[in-house]
């Protein structure tokens, strides 16, 4: 096995990426804002991407395009390389409303203040 990959170490490093990641409602971690400059609690959400605008110069270009007779104009990408998208964390301080986004890991399953695993606690 020379240069290749170890197996099993490959194996540990993906394992990783397959467990519940379980994350609480309320973090407590620095604040940047003018006001705090401490840790602070945080609101914990996740980040969701906003409306597309359809006035934006790029949509108003392909709408334009694909109008008429000629079926799909532009290709439409079917090959993706990544089965998870990594997760993105918002926090809003409690004190002075200052929001920042906290990327975390890729995770096949994501939960937002769910219940903590509890040890010797009942296995369902």
């Amino acid at each position: 096995m020379s240069g290749g990959i170890n197996f099993y170490l490959a194996a540990a490093y993906l394992d990783q990426f397959r467990k519940m990641v379980n994350i609480p409602k309320l973090r407590n971690t620095f604040c940047k804002g003018s006001d705090c400059r401490k840790h602070t609690p945080h609101k914990v959400s996740q980040y969701k991407r906003g409306k597309e605008s359809s006035r934006a110069q790029g949509r108003r270009r392909y709408d334009q395009k694909q109008k008429g007779y000629g079926g799909q104009t532009k290709p439409k990408l079917r090959k993706t390389a990544k089965t998870t998208k990594k997760i993105v964390l918002r926090l809003e301080c409690t004190k002075c409303k200052q929001r920042r986004f906290l990327a975390i890991k890729r995770c096949k399953h994501f939960q937002l203040g769910g219940d903590k695993k509890r040890k010797g606690g009942p296995v369902y």
